[in-house]
């Protein structure tokens, strides 16, 4: 950040202050939680620190075993509370605003720029490789395993579909490129769509490649 307010990130920091109080006197209230982290997450916004980190910050401070008012655990009941918003409304609402790109005047050359082929490679080799190779190695290892009826085919599908980095992926390449010049986040948008894309196909290819037969579903 090129502009910092002391102010506002000591109020921050008195918000998660607070927050670890309530956490380790195991206080029932889930709105005081919600009130100190919105006001948490006003006091990073106005800092000059991205405020995507206020929503880590007040998640590690929300008790994960203690329950809420309502019986329920605080942690996974806002989790849950909170999934389809975030699902159906918020990311949508960002892919759509972040994703539009004008393919005019498109070509091979502009497909082979570094930064929208290194995007493109990173999601689709780079998402699928490591993915797999740790997990190949975990399993391997002994200390996991494949779920039950799924093949290395199937897993590896599932590791290059990991390569779908959409709204993720345009806020870092966002963050990168703040800025500079327009052009620059049109390169991002159009190395993801192409590593999202290519991903997506492939995984789907594949996945239904290795679905069983529907004689070995009756035998099963």
């Amino acid at each position: 950040s090129s502009e910092l307010s002391l102010l506002s990130l000591i109020i921050a920091g008195v918000g998660l202050g607070l927050l670890f109080v309530l956490n380790r006197l195991s206080v029932r209230s889930q709105a005081a939680y919600i009130i100190i982290g919105v006001i948490v997450w006003i006091a990073v916004l106005k800092s000059g620190v991205h405020a995507t980190l206020a929503g880590f910050a007040v998640a590690c401070f929300i008790p994960l075993n203690v329950k809420n008012q309502d019986g329920h655990a605080m942690l996974p009941h806002l989790e849950h509370a909170l999934h389809p918003w975030v699902t159906f409304l918020i990311l949508p609402l960002f892919a759509f605003a972040n994703a539009g790109v004008s393919l005019t005047g498109l070509s091979m050359d502009a497909l082979l720029n570094p930064i929208p082929l290194g995007i493109a490679l990173g999601l689709f080799f780079g998402k699928q490789v490591g993915i797999f190779a740790i997990c190949a190695v975990v399993i391997k290892l002994g200390w996991a395993k494949l779920p039950d009826g799924a093949s290395w085919l199937q897993f590896y599908a599932v590791s290059i579909l990991c390569g779908i980095g959409f709204t993720m992926s345009l806020f870092i390449g966002t963050l990168a490129f703040e800025g500079l010049p327009a052009e620059y986040l049109t390169q991002v948008k159009l190395g993801v769509l192409i590593g999202s894309i290519v991903s997506a196909v492939l995984a789907a290819g594949l996945l239904m490649m290795s679905k069983p037969s529907p004689e070995h579903n009756v035998a099963a």
